[in-house]
């Protein structure tokens, strides 16, 4: 069972058995929240429909960014020094992980100073019962690349001891999702227009407070007054016809080999065949068809046939050629590079074409979730303030520093003072001791 249907299950048996007419009837929703509903995006539908469950370039695409995000490892980390993780961010911002040597030294010793050596556990175990956090992250990208909508939905006590601290936390399914607004809600005032949000599943649905949603989104140009910029756009909007042009392309290759490729029409060559010689030769091909037996599939003619075929052959409608642009133009729109031997229009080295997915796919989004951990999650645990989730992308192969480059310019930085024997060390993730004796040691390895 993927994720998709593990947590549409879950929410089908969460749901109130109310209709959904009762939300659409405009009598109801003047008692339903108080506010309407904003303009849904139907195709956030046809995303997971005729995208995700159907179309195997969407699918593999998106498992591929989904798989390779929850692979990240992550920690929880005590602040020490606002401005180094200040510093440090605005290096992450501009590199976006494809650091050079300079800059990927900086960044440690920048992190020795921002962040504390102790070990913070997490404050869950697992984010609910039925998930684990390598599940819940490659679910988070799942939603995001399908819909561009996250909705975090966390389960907390209202009230005693615990009140407001979490207890479990799902994703909700983001194309089952509605924004309730509030009334008479200002899109340009200075109080949030969002009063809630509505799962609507089948004939029953399911309303979240506000307050208990974390909706991470990207940006979206599509301005109304009815809050359909409050959604985020999906990276496949722009690619919809390409799924469509990909799905009927191998409907079609379908039917063609199913039908062997032939379509048109049998006719007399001299003469017109008469009503009783079509509907025999009719039930003879249904009968040849149909037959497993090898002579079977040998017939005769009482007249002289000819057949002239209204179809095109693959060879004229060339179906892997438009498929094979409908790939680079869906994996474009999901900023995914394509992994073939011609290496597309994104050039490079295999390594390289890896590395740009975690540069300009994985990171950015990652940092989306790490923005809203970090603000509106953490902060909900005691002991847990000025506490931060961090992923390492650094461990990564991809993303690796060329260890003799890299040693050959910390032996330079440390000859010219750039740098002291400590941070050198720290560089090469070997613990600070001051033995100015092994770092002379390392230093003589390296040449």
């Amino acid at each position: 069972m993927n994720f998709l249907q593990k947590a549409g299950n879950f929410f089908s048996n969460l749901a109130q058995d109310r209709a959904t007419e009762a939300i659409k009837n405009q009598f109801n929703k003047a008692f339903l929240w108080d506010g309407g509903t904003t303009q849904y995006d139907q195709n956030n539908k046809n995303y997971v429909k005729f995208g995700y469950n159907v179309n195997s370039i969407v699918y593999s695409i998106i498992n591929q960014q989904a798989t390779k995000t929850a692979s990240i490892p992550f920690s929880i980390k005590r602040v020490e020094d606002e401005s180094s993780m200040r510093k440090l961010r605005q290096i992450e911002s501009v590199t976006k992980g494809d650091c050079t040597v300079q800059q990927s030294v900086k960044k440690l010793i920048l992190e020795s100073k921002a962040f504390a050596d102790e070990v913070v556990p997490l404050p869950m175990a697992a984010p609910n019962i039925t998930q684990t956090w390598t599940e819940f992250i490659a679910l988070y990208k799942t939603f995001l690349k399908l819909t561009g909508n996250v909705y975090i939905y966390i389960l907390s006590p209202e009230d005693g001891m615990n009140a407001g601290k979490p207890i479990q936390v799902y994703i909700l399914p983001s194309h089952l999702i509605q924004i309730v607004l509030r009334d008479r809600a200002d899109m340009l005032g200075i109080e949030s227009p969002v009063k809630g949000y509505i799962l609507t599943e089948g004939q029953s649905f399911v309303k979240f407070d506000a307050k208990d949603v974390i909706h991470i989104k990207y940006s979206n140009p599509n301005y109304d007054e009815n809050g359909s910029h409050l959604y985020g756009q999906s990276p496949l909007r722009a690619a919809l016809r390409n799924i469509e042009s990909s799905n009927v392309a191998i409907d079609l290759n379908i039917r063609t080999l199913k039908s062997g490729g032939a379509f048109g029409f049998i006719h007399g060559t001299k003469q017109a065949l008469t009503e009783g010689q079509a509907s025999e030769l009719k039930e003879r091909l249904t009968e040849m068809n149909s037959s497993t037996e090898l002579l079977a599939k040998i017939a005769g003619v009482s007249a002289e046939v000819a057949f002239t075929r209204l179809s095109l052959t693959s060879e004229e409608l060339q179906p892997f050629t438009y498929l094979e642009y409908d790939e680079n133009q869906i994996a474009k729109c999901l900023s995914w590079s394509i992994d073939d031997g011609k290496r597309g229009d994104f050039g490079g080295t295999i390594n390289e074409l890896r590395k740009q997915r975690i540069t300009d796919n994985i990171q950015p989004d990652l940092e989306l979730l790490a923005d809203a951990i970090n603000t509106e999650f953490l902060t909900r645990f005691k002991g847990y303030d000025k506490t931060v989730i961090v992923f390492d992308y650094s461990e990564l192969p991809e993303m690796q520093t060329d260890i003799k480059d890299l040693v050959a310019w910390l032996k330079d930085a440390l000859d010219r003072g750039v740098i002291n024997r400590d941070e050198f060390r720290l560089a090469i993730s070997y613990p600070k001791t001051g033995d100015e004796y092994n770092v002379a040691l390392l230093l003589g390895h390296a040449h």
